[in-house]
């Protein structure tokens, strides 16, 4: 029998009483001792050093029933020390074990692909390490017990990266996420969720704001938590501004000021929480650089071409058109987006603009008895057109009592308009978009100071 004192020397096979172990290899003193081979009747084996009778030293093994292999040190038959797993399934390890198991320094290919370098114990990721997933994401920093957990940085293989706090596998804690759309979050972070998430847009300011007519008005905007609370942690969402005209239904003859919307610009008016429906309305942020020499403008020509960029990009042809003869600048539809800052946003010196091409402002007279009475000298009989006091002329050169024509005009008429803010961020902040904020808007007479007479102004098709 093998392990007999002083029998065995040399190279030699042993069949155990037992027949599920058979040695092929070196003795020594009647011990298995030096290179061998000890064979398993279920298929599996053992190839290399022994020391006294046990396998120790460098060797691999082979596992039928699992189909795994191991090569690299070994203690009393355990791996142990450095070496090679291959799995069956997949995948493979190279490192530190202990008594069979994964313990220390490694590096884990699993059978999806992925790959986790860093620290183990008890054959589980534990300690510090980094991980490369199938997605493209990577990982690094703390693992307990396979779980990332502790302070950890993900890399997303969108762009997106996350620095913080982690429990059992997800963002728990105060962490950092640069979202790829721009936006972050710093904050708590509760069961993979920030705790101070913004859930709603609030353009702040009275239920109704006013604004003269012609004259240039900020809007401020918060973002705002489910309970209230501004939501500071936030920053880089994208909001977009936009204006409407209220949208009514009128009589053949009102005394209130609409618009008439030409088949070929028909909209369909959109419904706003505050009671009434909308169209759009052009609206801009212009900044005023006064006129140019004069000799610049003999120079440019009447035919001279906007700058690049400019045609067509902004809100009101007409609208730009004012602003170059003024020496004005319109800016690009860009410009009325803004990012948030620490849950706030401010948009600075917007300005309703004329009535857009294919919209032309009506003022009708009081009564049906008025309209017939009323003559145009240029031979327009039952001309409609009568501007109230503290109302800009109509657009569209109307003929007025004395004969004259009207200038084009670049304010907006006094009425009731809406203000809207619009969550645009692109791809949405984690899959959310916020809904549309509101702020109704009314023009007030220019020079009066007072509100317009019209509380029923809007638009009619």
């Amino acid at each position: 029998p093998p392990n007999a004192p002083g029998r065995h020397r040399g190279y030699g096979i042993y069949v155990y009483p037992n027949s599920f172990f058979r040695y092929e290899g070196e003795w020594k003193e009647g011990k298995i001792h030096g290179h061998g081979k000890l064979l398993f009747n279920d298929g599996s084996y053992y190839e290399g050093e022994f020391a006294d009778g046990e396998i120790t030293g460098l060797g691999c093994r082979y596992w039928a029933w699992s189909g795994n292999t191991y090569c690299g040190h070994f203690i009393l038959g355990e791996p142990q020390g450095h070496g090679i797993m291959k799995y069956k399934a997949g995948g493979h390890y190279e490192g530190e074990l202990s008594r069979g198991l994964r313990a220390g320094r490694g590096f884990l290919v699993d059978g999806e692909g992925q790959e986790y370098e860093g620290s183990f114990h008890d054959n589980r990721r534990h300690g510090r390490g980094q991980m490369l997933f199938k997605n493209g994401d990577k990982y690094e920093g703390d693992w307990v017990q396979d779980r990332r957990q502790g302070h950890g940085v993900l890399h997303c293989a969108d762009g997106s990266t996350y620095e913080g706090q982690w429990h059992s596998d997800v963002f728990s804690g105060l962490g950092s996420l640069a979202h790829y759309s721009g936006v972050t979050y710093c904050g708590l972070w509760i069961n993979g969720h920030p705790v101070e998430q913004a859930t709603r847009m609030v353009i702040l300011g009275p239920e109704v704001l006013e604004v003269a007519q012609g004259a240039p008005f900020t809007l401020r905007v918060q973002l705002q938590q489910a309970h209230g609370d501004l939501a500071k942690s936030e920053s880089g969402r994208v909001l977009r501004i936009s204006a409407g005209i209220r949208y009514v239904q009128l009589p053949t003859y009102s005394k209130v000021s609409f618009f008439k919307v030409d088949e070929d610009h028909q909209e369909t008016p959109m419904q706003t929480p505050l009671g009434f429906q909308c169209i759009s309305y052009p609206l801009s942020t212009p900044t005023w650089r006064g006129p140019e020499p004069k000799a610049a403008q003999e120079s440019a020509g009447d035919e001279s071409p906007l700058p690049e960029g400019d045609q067509g990009d902004t809100p009101s042809g007409s609208f730009l058109s004012f602003l170059s003869a003024r020496g004005g600048q319109c800016h690009r539809p860009e410009d009325l987006r803004q990012r948030v800052e620490q849950g706030c946003a401010e948009f600075r010196d917007l300005l309703l603009g004329p009535p857009p091409p294919g919209r032309q402002p009506f003022l009708f007279l009081h009564s049906p008895h008025e309209v017939a009475q009323a003559h145009c000298p240029h031979g327009g009989h039952g001309c409609p057109w009568r501007p109230w006091p503290g109302l800009s002329e109509p657009l569209s050169s109307p003929c007025r009592p004395d004969g004259t024509t009207a200038e084009l005009v670049a304010d907006a008429y006094p009425g009731e308009y809406v203000i809207m803010i619009d969550d645009v961020t692109t791809p949405p902040f984690l899959g959310r978009t916020l809904p549309t904020a509101f702020k109704h808007l009314r023009v007030l007479a220019k020079g009066t100071g007072q509100k317009p007479r019209d509380p029923e102004g809007g638009v009619r098709s």
